[in-house]
């Protein structure tokens, strides 16, 4: 399984591949052991389809040179793109839609023709078998789909219309994941703080989802990813500043700030009002860590509206920060819009965006030099044998740098008290220093030396 894109398609690919195991496929770690190989694409944004599609032609190359026998397709780009993508690469056998991730094991046995392109209408839960892939945290997706009429955004054209799984479904999923060994439960969909709306839950149905959690499970950390800013009940501030496994952590992906590019994104809000909700939660929740992505080249963006943004991250010190480059989907009202800027104009913006948030976010890391955080270890990292990597609370997996760990030591997916010694733009650097006695962890010698 070659799995890309978003965490919400990486549980879409644990289902195909639980589903797969339960009817007894083998799966495996390479590709050149493998019989069938299925890519899980993602159709988000123009570079998105080219990972994807690179991706495909990889496996068609390896199809063809006689190793694997088998290439199906599955993920957002089929709903969206099956009959072209049949008829560009025919190496393709077979193709798994968004609702047919429990029929991965027919398709694999009998292959299949394209998918008709629609968009999906089903959430799966709870009894879906699952393979875990990651170690040590779990994705929950609590709903599916999106209503918001944000123009850059074809998501609803093949994901559908917003849907929430039940209270009881979640929990019981959540304690099968905390079961497995999973510290960390971080709650994902296209539009998380909209939880529950469409199924009698109100504004709040989030928060309600949280508390529950909390109640009936012991996992040491829950966060959710993202906030959309018109729908973020306040209640959840509350929670977060007065639960400590409620993680002290923000993720509202902004797009922009000025009030013309928001309008002609059909975005709810204003920078006025999103430095509002940013205060309260600061004011609220100690010690916050607040994350948000941005757009650049948004037609009609002139250089007065990006300047406005870069004014806006000043002020704002987001801990960290993201973006992309605008890309015209096709189905989407902005890519009919005029005023498109140069996709060179774009992608400088782009890097000067994120040029503008590497002091901050070096400065926001630099507050914590010398004192002492509760990390998740990850396990060793890839670039060398002789560091681990870890995560703290603020610092959502994948997307916000890690904590390298040069001394010391402690297992995999376990928690450890660990000293921050040096802060860059994108990681931290620190020591363990506990907790002593725990089982496999061995604190840095000068720890041991200065106790």
């Amino acid at each position: 399984m070659i799995s890309l894109g978003c965490a919400k398609n990486l549980v879409d690919s644990e289902i195909i591949l639980g589903q797969l195991g339960q009817e007894g496929y083998e799966i495996v770690p390479e590709m050149e052991r493998a019989d069938t190989v299925i890519v899980n694409t993602c159709g988000f944004i123009e570079e998105a389809k080219e990972e994807s599609i690179d991706a495909i032609l990889e496996v068609a190359q390896a199809k063809s040179g006689g190793g694997v026998k088998k290439l199906l397709v599955a993920g957002c780009m089929v709903n969206r793109y099956a009959e072209e993508l049949a008829e560009a690469i025919p190496e393709i056998d077979g193709f798994i839609g968004l609702d047919d991730l429990k029929k991965a094991g027919e398709v694999v046995r009998l292959g299949g023709g394209p998918t008709p392109p629609k968009p999906s209408h089903m959430v799966f839960d709870h009894t879906a078998e699952r393979l875990l892939t990651t170690r040590g945290f779990g994705y929950l997706k609590v709903a599916e789909g999106c209503n918001n009429p944000c123009t850059f955004c074809a998501i609803p054209v093949w994901r559908g219309q917003f849907r929430s799984r039940t209270l009881d479904s979640l929990v019981t999923e959540a304690r099968s994941l905390e079961s497995s060994g999973v510290q960390e439960l971080c709650l994902i969909a296209q539009d998380t703080t909209r939880y529950g709306e469409d199924i009698g839950l109100g504004r709040d149905g989030l928060e309600r989802l949280v508390e529950k959690l909390l109640r009936e499970t012991s996992i040491p950390w829950i966060r959710f990813l993202y906030a959309y800013p018109t729908t973020l009940d306040e209640g959840l501030l509350a929670l977060m500043g007065a639960e400590e496994r409620f993680t002290n952590y923000l993720d509202m992906p902004l797009q922009h700030s000025h009030p013309d590019i928001l309008r002609a994104m059909k975005r709810g809000g204003s920078a006025e009002r999103y430095r509002a909700i940013i205060d309260r939660a600061r004011e609220r929740v100690a010690d916050i860590f607040l994350r948000s992505t941005f757009i650049c080249g948004f037609p009609g963006e002139e250089e007065e509206h990006f300047d406005h943004l870069l004014d806006f991250v000043r002020q704002v010190r987001f801990d960290h920060l993201g973006g992309f480059v605008f890309s015209p989907e096709e189905d989407t009202p902005s890519a009919r819009l005029a005023g498109r800027v140069p996709k060179t104009t774009a992608r400088l913006r782009h890097e000067r965006l994120l040029e503008e948030q590497k002091p901050i976010a070096l400065e926001r890391r630099q507050r914590w030099v010398g004192k002492v955080m509760q990390v998740l270890v990850e396990g060793v990292s890839p670039e060398t044998e002789h560091l681990l990597e870890g995560r703290h609370a603020g610092m959502a997996p994948s997307i916000d740098g890690r904590i390298l760990i040069n001394d010391g030591q402690a297992p995999a997916a376990t928690f450890a008290e660990v000293e921050i010694t040096d802060a860059y733009a994108d990681d931290l650097v620190g020591r363990i220093v506990g907790p002593v006695g725990a089982p496999g962890v061995v604190p840095a010698l000068s720890a041991e030396v200065g106790s």
